[in-house]
């Protein structure tokens, strides 16, 4: 073997010790106590509803919930600058934050706990809303910390091991929500499931405060000082300045939108696919959800372990390539028909790809974000991204009906070339930077 090769091999092998770093299995279980309120707010709720003979018109109108998620960027300057008295002191500006919010949460699933939907539904509407909300802000903190505790070679695994611990929580809290609840009652039920949120408690009492010293210093003076147009000027106008005054950084907004399109455009009607073409809830179930979640996971921890293992824009092409590819996957399965081993073999590839793009993207995201307002950055990047993709794929319906499914997936694999075309822009004209720092055009 080469002394090249065997350089290529080490490399990637040493990149493994990746996972064994304590800051990614902080990240792990931070993302698993962000993960326990969304279902809590959503389908677990909705079954509890549906228990106690709620109309499905007022169900529906629950998911109203949800709009805490798409719009956390427009409080999250305060997470990201206001000090809280004595917690701050005691535990620094990140960890303050996180305690603080961890408690106010567990209080808000108390309050849910404890409501009854059939007697008073305005007080559950007002008790869910107050769940969501303060578990935004909670993925506003816990973003940061992520952030802020990684480096750029381990970037890329805290944000898979995040995913990792944010979607065990949800199949966790999923599962024995449903099962307690059927033994023992929902008050039981949701009284665990607030127990669950200790779990990130006893994380940030084990881990250290990531904010830079001389970052924590400035707002200090700044609240010291007690000057409010200061502070709103650094909490609420340097981070968008700072943003809008890189170069290209309308390209990278753009880039934002585009690079999961193809990928989120074929993911957001698989299901009614999946029925049209021949195969039944129960396959879909054992194939497409347990497979499906299996090949995630396995894409995300290769994500990681890609991106340490090689450059950032490296990682994104070679994630954008395979996610591009992976749709004519469905093409197929659409010309083939309903063979269960081919649908296996789709949703393996789709997942795995999807998983790998989500590892290295989350990574690119938080690599964009100045260390000196990196919660109100990154969160409006997130939300930039969750409300376009909503949006961009909301004709996926029509378009299938109108063209047919193996037409319509090769158009999604289509639609991913423009996200390609821009990654093709920045990777020859926009170098990663330091995260401390980011230069004015």
């Amino acid at each position: 073997m080469s002394e090249k090769a065997g350089t290529w091999k080490e490399r990637w092998l040493k990149s493994l010790r990746v996972y064994r770093d304590p800051r990614i299995l902080a990240i792990t279980f931070l993302g698993f106590s962000s993960g326990v309120p969304l279902l809590l707010t959503g389908g677990i709720l909705q079954a509890w509803m549906t228990e106690e003979k709620v109309d499905l018109t007022s169900i529906g109108f629950f998911s109203l919930v949800g709009i805490p998620y798409t719009l956390k960027f427009l409080w999250s300057p305060l997470i990201d600058n206001l000090r809280l008295p004595l917690l701050t002191n005691w535990f620094g500006r990140r960890r303050s934050w996180l305690l603080f919010l961890q408690g106010l949460l567990i209080l808000a699933v108390l309050a849910l706990a404890f409501s009854n939907p059939s007697e008073n539904l305005r007080y559950v509407a007002v008790a869910a809303v107050v769940v969501a909300f303060v578990s935004a802000s909670y993925d506003i903190i816990v973003d940061a910390f992520r952030i802020e505790l990684c480096d750029e070679d381990n970037m890329a695994a805290g944000a898979a091991t995040y995913v990792y611990g944010y979607r065990i929580a949800m199949w966790l809290t999923g599962f024995s929500s449903l099962m307690i609840a059927y033994y023992l009652g929902w008050l039981v039920s949701y009284l665990v499931m607030a127990s669950f949120i200790l779990v990130g408690t006893v994380t940030v009492l084990l881990t250290r405060e990531p904010v830079p010293a001389e970052t924590e210093a400035k707002i200090a003076r700044a609240a010291e000082q007690g000057s409010y147009l200061d502070w709103l000027q650094h909490s609420v106008v340097d981070p968008f300045v700072d943003f809008l005054s890189r170069k290209g950084w309308l390209a990278v907004l753009l880039f934002i939108v585009l690079y999961k399109f193809g990928d989120s455009l074929a993911g957001s009607i698989t299901t009614a696919f999946y029925l049209q073409t021949g195969f039944n809830t129960k396959e879909i179930a054992e194939i497409a959800k347990v497979l499906g979640t299996i090949a995630t996971f396995g894409g995300l921890f290769i994500g990681g372990w890609m991106m340490a293992a090689t450059t950032l824009y490296r990682a994104l092409w070679i994630s954008g390539i395979f996610q591009m590819v992976s749709n004519l996957m469905f093409a197929a399965l659409a010309i083939v028909g309903a063979d269960l081993r081919f649908l296996a073999l789709t949703i393996g590839i789709e997942n795995l790809a999807s998983g790998m793009g989500t590892a290295v993207f989350v990574a690119y995201m938080s690599s964009l974000c100045n260390i000196s307002y990196t919660a109100t950055q990154y969160a409006l990047l997130s939300s930039l991204m969750a409300v376009a993709r909503t949006t961009l794929v909301s004709p996926a319906g029509w378009m299938a009906q109108q063209m047919g499914w193996m037409e319509f997936f090769i158009l999604t694999t289509v639609a991913a070339l423009p996200g390609l075309m821009l990654l093709w822009w920045l990777s020859r004209t926009q170098p990663v930077e330091p995260r401390s720092t980011h230069k004015p055009a």
